[in-house]
């Protein structure tokens, strides 16, 4: 059924059915493809009496079409509630599923950090035992070079005696040293091999939680895609049957405008044959008037005297509602008074949040130099590539798309004076008009690098600081 296709008068338009994704046992499936088949032949049958048919007919047919129609519209709007219910619990679960990809990606986020640290841990460990080798293997080569002298060489060495005991003591001394010194060097290698072995499991487990978040991903936009399509289903409906009913319309007016045209001429021709008569009947109108002039003279003077009396009656009656209607209106001032006062005590209060629209660490705060030198009037949150961006707060999109040097942008407003506008996106997965829950997924950050988004929070026009979420006070927020 695409838009723009005509139809022939008095086809009602009526829409094929729906393909649903497998799986969802509990959404309707909607098939019309029998009053199509129907309503088809109805039409090949009075094209060909058409020519015959008078206008008046042909009206009433166009006016059964416009019945038909309100019919079909009326299955459109049960329907369209059945795609809202299914709409409503897609957005649920598409807040469910940005809530544990942000939990997804500060889990990485942690692990990536320990990881980190037992790698440095791993380089320490490793250096350290590197230094601790050299110097045994330096000690032990030392060693060997004196155990290879004969005893009979060393009594013939130049040294004196004191300088050869000097040396057997040193030697002695040197051996528990060096043995202590190779214990711990062990000692060293066993944690070693068990800080190697910790960090091969954080790996493991990093690698699992990426492929984790990868699968959220992928499933959010899935669901994003089919709310997109069930959005997009049920607005093309719509167009359809308002444009099949505005041209019914168009074709019933004209006919009207036809009949009238045929009715005025008939009446034309009544008033001319009325006209004739008219004025055979008015010689003796004149005379009948003149015989009851003095008869009406009589009955003048009657009326203008019981006219008086009714004016005065009038006027004291009028000056009775006048007085009553005083007094209503100040017993209705009183009340509204009243309920005003009772409402403004019954308003409720400005919604509260402080949900950001992507998880990561906030490298500019509001207040602070941003990297141009100029102050920031919203927040700078370095986050995920591809992460997925929320809604910070329910509301309506009311800009979405590129504007001058900020790239993607959005707008969204919300109750009681807030707007957030929210730049950096890497995909943009909403439109203009469409109403967002809380916490609901309306794009992507970009897929390469660490990207920024930019998050600006205003109230009645004025910006105020973000992290301080929408119960801030009116006008301008304090950094």
């Amino acid at each position: 059924m695409g838009a723009g296709r005509d139809h022939p008068a008095g086809v009602a338009l009526l829409p094929l059915p729906v393909s649903r994704p497998q799986g969802a046992g509990r959404r309707r499936a909607f098939s019309w493809r029998p009053a199509l088949l129907t309503a088809t032949l109805l039409v090949l049958s009075t094209a060909a009496a058409a020519q015959t048919e008078s206008p008046g007919q042909t009206l009433k047919r166009v006016e059964q079409d416009l019945q038909t129609d309100k019919a079909l519209q009326r299955q459109l709007d049960r329907q369209s509630q059945t795609l809202q219910k299914e709409l409503d619990e897609l957005r649920d679960r598409l807040v469910g599923l940005a809530d544990q990809e942000r939990a997804q990606e500060d889990e990485l986020a942690h692990l990536e950090e320990s990881l980190t640290a037992l790698e440095t841990q791993e380089r320490n460990q490793a250096e350290k035992l590197e230094g601790e080798r050299q110097q045994i293997a330096a000690l032990l080569a030392a060693l060997q070079r004196v155990a290879r002298i004969p005893p009979e060489a060393a009594l013939a060495r130049p040294d004196g005696p004191v300088d050869t005991l000097r040396s057997a003591l040193l030697l002695r001394d040197t051996v528990p040293a060096l043995r202590a010194r190779a214990d711990a060097l062990a000692q060293a290698l066993t944690r070693l091999a068990e800080t190697r072995e910790t960090l091969q499991a954080q790996r493991s487990r990093t690698y699992a939680a990426r492929l984790t978040l990868i699968d959220r991903q992928k499933e959010i936009g899935q669901l994003v895609a089919r709310r997109e399509e069930l959005s997009r289903q049920t607005e093309e409906e719509r167009q359809q049957v308002a444009q099949r009913t505005a041209r019914l319309t168009g074709q019933a007016a004209d006919l009207r405008q036809l009949m009238d045209r045929i009715e005025a001429e008939r009446r034309a021709a009544a008033a001319m044959a009325a006209k004739r008569e008219a004025e055979r009947l008015e010689a003796e109108r004149r005379e009948a008037e003149r015989r009851l002039a003095e008869q009406r003279a009589a009955e003048q003077r009657l009326a203008e005297q019981k006219l008086a009396e009714q004016k005065l009656a009038e006027q004291k009656a009028a000056e009775q509602r006048t007085a009553e209607q005083k007094l209503a209106d100040q017993r209705a001032s009183e009340q509204r008074t009243k309920a005003e006062a009772e409402t403004a005590r019954a308003a409720p209060s400005p919604p509260a949040g402080e949900r950001l629209p992507v998880g990561g660490r906030v490298t500019v705060r509001y207040g602070e130099a941003d990297r141009y030198g100029a102050t920031s009037r919203g927040v700078t949150i370095q986050a995920r590539a591809g992460s997925t961006v929320v809604s910070p707060q329910a509301g309506t999109i009311v800009f979405a798309g590129p504007f001058r040097g900020y790239g993607q942008i959005l707008i969204v407003e919300h109750s009681h004076g807030y707007h957030s506008l929210i730049a950096g996106f890497g995909r943009i997965d909403t439109a203009v008009g469409r109403r967002v829950a809380t916490g609901e997924p309306i794009g992507l950050m970009p897929a390469d690098g660490s990207p920024d988004l930019y998050f600006e929070l205003r109230r009645h026009g004025q910006p105020i600081n973000p992290q301080r979420g929408f119960g801030a006070p009116e006008g301008k927020g304090q950094g």
